[in-house]
């Protein structure tokens, strides 16, 4: 009897739990081949401490937290550099908005608790429960992870926001340019079935590449047509349909394992 994945290679985007996911989609009867469109995060120390001092100087009305990870990152650095209780008291001061488990178990960990939270894990799921908050005249502070956040910038100063401001503690270098042209060629040379994509970045990293290169849409038709996306969840999946990809495989338990079941039952069916 034939395996689900069997005479496909599945490409692995992430860079962690690679033996894992190799072992799942060998099992299922597929190739896996590891071309990782993750890059570097780096933290950005002088930028934050700029950006914590002007936060405690003039406290938002709203802080809105998106990642578990960079949240903790925020109060770590205040505690570094020596205004941990004024940057507490500035975030204790406002109401606070979350996206993300992760975001609100970081949030516990300080005894906070937010007022809006996302119905979804997306940011468009945060959007969403602030659409009936009136926001006319806030001072926003926005904590993202490693790159600016446009369409979310743009819902708040739309809501009647006075000031928009953006904290990215930690910064997206993208993947070695030889492991995006590699992979591009490969894609339009139809030699992978499947892209299992693990983050949010490294779709971005993906189409920041191929944006240079004017081929977007001919890289939408390939994953409409060719080579299937495969997403660790809503976020990730959220990031593939900004960028236009309709044909989108995810599980409902976001896990990595889980993602290669749900990719290896789309071919059985």
């Amino acid at each position: 009897m034939s395996k689900p994945l069997e005479g496909k290679t599945v490409v692995i985007a992430g860079s962690r739990k690679l033996d894992e996911m190799t072992a799942l989609i060998e099992r299922q009867g597929g190739t896996a081949m590891v071309r990782s469109l993750q890059g570097m995060t780096m933290f950005k120390e002088e930028e934050i401490q700029q950006e914590l001092r002007m936060l405690v100087q003039y406290p938002p009305d709203w802080m809105i937290f998106t990642t578990g990870i960079g949240t903790a990152a925020l109060f770590a650095a205040a505690d570094r550099l020596g205004m941990g209780d004024e940057f507490r008291a500035a975030i204790r001061g406002a109401r606070l908005a979350i996206r993300g488990y992760k975001t609100y178990n970081a949030l516990k960990a300080e005894n906070l608790a937010p007022d809006v939270r996302d119905s979804d894990g997306t940011v468009r799921g945060l959007e969403e429960q602030l659409e009936e908050v009136n926001l006319v005249g806030a001072r926003i502070w926005v904590q993202l992870h490693g790159e600016p956040a446009p369409e979310l910038v743009q819902f708040l100063k739309g809501k009647g926001a006075q000031d928009v401001h953006t904290l990215l503690p930690y910064l997206n270098i993208p993947p070695e340019q030889t492991t995006l042209e590699q992979l591009y060629e490969e894609i339009q040379q139809s030699r992978i079935a499947a892209i299992c994509f693990t983050t949010a970045v490294q779709v971005r990293n993906l189409f920041a590449y191929v944006r240079t290169l004017g081929e977007e849409q001919s890289l939408r038709e390939q994953l409409h047509d060719t080579v299937l996306a495969v997403s660790v969840g809503k976020v990730t999946s959220e990031a593939l349909e900004q960028e236009g990809v309709t044909r989108i495989v995810a599980p409902e338990n976001e896990r990595m394992g889980a993602m290669i079941i749900e990719m290896a039952r789309y071919y059985e069916q």
